[in-house]
Formats: structure tokens, C-alpha cells, sequence
């Protein structure tokens, strides 16, 4: 396979690692890092890859060892070697708990301060936090394309006047 035909290739298969490397990751920032590197591999290893071999394959596992191992790295770095009489190896990241009772109670002001919005700013607004587009949005309500931004804007400028105790706190 020529080098030019290999890049486009390579470059050709880049939207099919997203959902691979959302998988490993659950974080869109990190997975578009591990793609990234992902792609930095492949290329500097063109050489490595051999004629009849399945590309998204290879790209596949070139990205999975990534992963590993720099899961393997992040594990290592938090890992604290106690170097006192009793000579325990103490992994710090297991030994911490969190309490999430304020985010109960946050989740639930927000919750609350939603349903107090009038269906002609929740429904549009809860569209758009689920992911649909502003056109989208207008399409399914039938509604015109500045209302349901106008609505959208209404709705978040209430709820952060509604949620204007928690301003400083995150």
C-alpha cells in the first residue's frame, strides 16, 4: 500500500474510532486525545503495518494499548510506597470516598426549579439540553426558529436567577 493511499486510509477511518474510543474513556475530551494518539501511531508505525491486515482492526488495537497502558501509568502515578517499618504499599485513590449528599440536594433544586418553568420554556429547553438542534427543535414544535431560541434563552436566564445560590459554590 502505497504511503499516500495509507494516509487517506488512516485518516478515512478517524469517525469510526470516536464511538471505540468513547467507550474506553466515557470523557469526549480524552477520547478525542486517545484518537489523536491513536492517529500519531498509526503514521509513525506505517511501516509495522503489514499488506492484507484489516486497518480499522490494527487502528482498534493500536488504540485499546494506548488505553492500557496509560490507565496503567495513571494507576502507577497515584500509587504511594510507604517506606516506614511496616513497609505497606498504600493506593490512595481506594481508600477515599465521597459523599454525595449535596449533590442530591442540588440535583433536586435544579429538578424542581425545571418543572417550574411554564411548558412553552421547559419543553424547548429540555429538547436542547437532550441534544436536539435548534432547527430540530423548531421542526418538531412547528414552531419559528427565533421563538424557540428566544424560549431557550428565557428558560436558562430564569433558571440561573432561580439557582443564584449555588453561583459560587462550583
Amino acid at each position: 500500500m502505497a504511503s499516500v493511499e495509507f494516509s487517506r486510509n488512516v485518516i478515512g477511518m478517524q469517525p469510526s474510532l470516536k464511538p471505540f474510543a468513547l467507550k474506553l474513556t466515557r470523557d469526549l475530551d480524552d477520547a478525542e486525545d486517545l484518537i489523536q494518539e491513536t492517529m500519531f501511531r498509526a503514521f509513525s508505525n506505517e511501516d509495522k503495518f503489514q499488506s492484507g491486515t484489516k486497518l480499522k482492526a490494527w487502528l482498534y488495537t493500536i488504540m485499546k494499548n494506548i488505553f492500557i497502558n496509560n490507565y496503567r501509568k495513571k494507576v502507577k502515578r497515584n500509587t504511594i510506597i510507604d517506606t516506614s517499618d511496616n513497609l505497606f504499599i498504600i493506593n490512595s485513590g481506594a481508600n477515599v470516598s465521597r459523599n454525595l449528599g449535596e449533590t442530591s440536594f442540588v440535583n433536586k433544586d435544579i429538578e424542581r426549579a425545571i418543572l417550574g418553568l411554564s411548558n412553552d420554556f421547559r419543553v424547548p429547553f429540555m429538547m436542547h439540553f437532550r441534544g436536539y438542534k435548534y432547527h430540530e427543535i423548531a421542526e418538531k414544535l412547528n414552531l419559528p426558529l427565533g421563538t424557540v431560541k428566544s424560549r431557550i434563552f428565557f428558560a436558562r436566564k430564569a433558571l440561573k436567577d432561580d439557582l443564584e445560590y449555588y453561583k459560587d459554590m462550583f
